[in-house]
Parts: C-alpha cells; structure tokens; sequence
C-alpha cells in the first residue's frame, strides 16, 4: 500500500479506528481484483476495529438468494471471518448492490447502514454516503433510483426466478454503459448545492462517499469531502484506494499497489 501524506505514515499514529473502501465492483470476470480486495480484508481489514463497506462491492447482487453461488459465498465468507476476528462490519448500499438484505448481513455479520449516515469516529463527526443520490443532474438515472428503491418494485423483482432477475440485470448493465458514454463528466458527478444540503442536514464538516470513481479530496469553505476510487487490478494501470481514519480525528488515503 503506498499513503497520500507519507510524512504522516513516519510518525507515530494513533489508534487505527476504520477502514472506508467503496466500488470494488466484484464479479467473477476479474480475479485480480477479487484477489487484491481479499488480500485488503485480511492484511489491512483485521488491523482496525471497523470497516464500513460504501457501496457496489459487487458488480450487481441480483438478490440474497444468491448468496450460496460459489463466487458470492467465497466473498461473503471472507466478510464473516473479517467479522468474527472482532472487526465491526457496515454496509451502505451502493446502485448496483442495493439488493443485499438482511440474508446478506446474516451471512456476512454487516450492519445495514441508511444512506447517508452519521458517524463519529474520534472527536470527527462523518457523514457517509453510497454518493449516487447526490448525481442529482442526471435525471434519468434519478427517476430510475426512485423507482427501483421502492418496496414494491424491489418486492415483484425478487419474486421472479433467480434466472430471469440475472437476465434483466446484464441487460440493464449493457444500456448503462451506452448510456454513461454520451453524458457528460458534470452530468455524472455529485452535484454542488445537494453536497452541500448534505453537509447542512448532518451537521457534519466531513464527508466520505464513492459511485463517482473520480478519488480526490476536496475542500470546500472548511468542509472536506473524500472521494473514494472504485477498484481496477485486471489492467496494467492499477486503481483502488480506501481511507483509514484514526483516534485523533486524521484521515488517511491508502492506494493499492499491487503488494
């Protein structure tokens, strides 16, 4: 792993307190980076007392029924033993994976978390967050999380053959992505003044959320929010980040590097 501000990783640090990783986007198609975020969970997860999971750490998750197919368990298994060492598991929904219920924080010992959130972490007020529901100039893709977060869509989804759910699924991947290639980057990312609601309804100054896949830090008058990275370790150029937040209230960012 290689931090931002290696100054900071030369002193002594306090109290690892939580990990924050976001969009490793899991799915069976890409080994590397299965094996990169299995290799965070039992290198780095188990060194703190929490981890809080920010969203799309699958591909798509077609519904808790799934959970005994051999790649998802090999997941959710690595989750429960991260779990069962004494590491506090969280879990926010992301837009690819907000079917994961309560078999899934079963199977894995998560916490469901609502999105957003409020947490303290040290003297540090955080609010966390998928980051999606804060795209609010795309407006297509608005009106489709309305509607596929409501009970009853979600209720007669769940209610067809695990098959037919998966077919539906890989065809709304393939529009997704013909529709990502015409908007623009601004269309994309979080908007301003829903950031800033955000930041006013949770009384916080420091915010943490993913979807984006642009990481950076920004501050804005006096309020800092953290954007994670989504994962890529089956490309030469690798991609994946998490953040490390300790006792005192510091927040660090921590690349992958293929160690």
């Amino acid at each position: 792993m290689i931090a931002d501000n290696t100054a900071y990783q030369n002193k002594a640090q306090p109290e690892l307190v939580a990990l924050f990783v976001s969009d490793t986007h899991l799915n069976p198609a890409l080994p590397h980076t299965t094996s990169a975020f299995l290799h965070f969970l039992k290198a780095y997860a188990v060194q703190a007392k929490s981890l809080y999971l920010l969203g799309d750490l699958f591909e798509y998750w077609v519904g808790d029924d799934d959970i005994s197919a051999p790649y998802n368990s090999s997941i959710t298994t690595a989750l429960r033993e991260v779990h069962e060492q004494g590491v506090q598991l969280y879990w926010i929904a992301g837009n690819r994976d907000f079917l994961a219920g309560e078999g899934f924080a079963t199977a894995t010992g998560a916490q469901l978390l609502p999105d957003p959130s409020v947490i303290q972490i040290g003297p540090k007020k955080l609010v966390i967050s998928h980051g999606d529901a804060q795209c609010t100039d795309d407006l297509a893709y608005m009106e489709f999380r309305k509607k596929v977060r409501q009970a009853d869509w979600q209720n007669a989804f769940l209610a067809m053959p695990l098959a037919q759910r998966k077919h539906i699924v890989e065809g709304l991947r393939t529009e997704s992505k013909m529709e990502q290639k015409q908007k623009s980057m601004q269309i994309t990312d979080v908007n301003d003044k829903a950031i800033a609601d955000l930041f006013a309804q949770s009384g916080s100054d420091t915010m943490i959320h993913g979807h984006t896949h642009r990481p950076a830090t920004h501050v804005v008058d006096g309020k800092t929010r953290h954007v994670l990275s989504d994962w890529e370790c089956d490309h030469p150029k690798l991609r994946g980040d998490w953040l490390a937040a300790y006792s005192d209230g510091s927040i660090v960012r921590y690349h992958w590097d293929g160690v």
